[in-house]
């Protein structure tokens, strides 16, 4: 029986291929770690409910490749996300210099108002870091986004950057949230939502969140 939840959005996950966006995913939403992994191939993505101040989350977290040949085929999501994570890896200078390619993708296709943070990944390996701490602080600061440097092998900051980027969206969607709010004074009864579809518009009976 599929769990209930108050809202459902999309999150997307940006970067070169290599720099652990696979791993970040399968860490949050099933605290699994493969080392050993095969390039994803085109999208592909995961579920999970998640408690911020008492609101039930429903995230849809796309995971896309980084390959060139696939650009065509995952910019099809940017515009259906509420929010993006760019990410490159601190032991790959390259990768880190491509997040201004990957932001540029974001600003060209993807919604007005769309939340972003920078993850700097694999930060368990500190013997063949390229990219400097504060080189990520000042590259975020630079696009005004929030920034964590994380490890979906050690599980360091996993939760913290997926809790926050909720945040950052749920924020950007307050009027939204507030009208549910007054909708159902004393809670939110929501009835389940498709997993990966929207109720059509019209549909009555059904005070539900679904940013898409």
């Amino acid at each position: 029986m599929a769990k209930q939840y108050d809202v459902l959005f999309r999150l997307l996950l940006l970067g070169d291929s290599g720099v652990g966006k696979t791993c970040l995913l399968c860490r949050f939403t099933d605290n699994e770690f493969h080392p050993s992994h095969i390039s994803t191939i085109g999208v592909d993505f995961k579920m999970k409910t998640i408690d911020v101040d008492g609101i039930k989350v429903r995230i849809q977290i796309w995971d896309t490749a980084g390959q060139e040949r696939y650009q065509t085929i995952t910019k099809q999501y940017y515009r259906r996300a509420q929010g993006i994570f760019l990410v490159y890896d601190i032991s790959s200078e390259r990768s880190y210099q491509h997040i201004m390619k990957w932001a540029s993708d974001v600003d060209e296709y993807a919604p007005d108002g769309v939340q972003k943070i920078l993850i700097g990944n694999k930060a368990d390996e500190e013997q063949k870091r390229q990219v400097g701490r504060e080189q990520g602080l000042q590259l975020a600061k630079e696009y005004g986004m929030d920034f964590y440097e994380t490890s979906a092998c050690t599980n360091f900051n996993i939760k913290e950057s997926f809790t926050r980027l909720t945040e950052l969206v749920l924020q950007a969607h307050r009027k939204e949230l507030d009208g549910l709010r007054s909708y159902a004074v004393d809670e939110l009864n929501l009835a389940e939502l498709e997993e990966d579809e929207c109720k059509p518009e019209g549909a009555e009976n059904s005070p539900k969140a679904c940013w898409c």
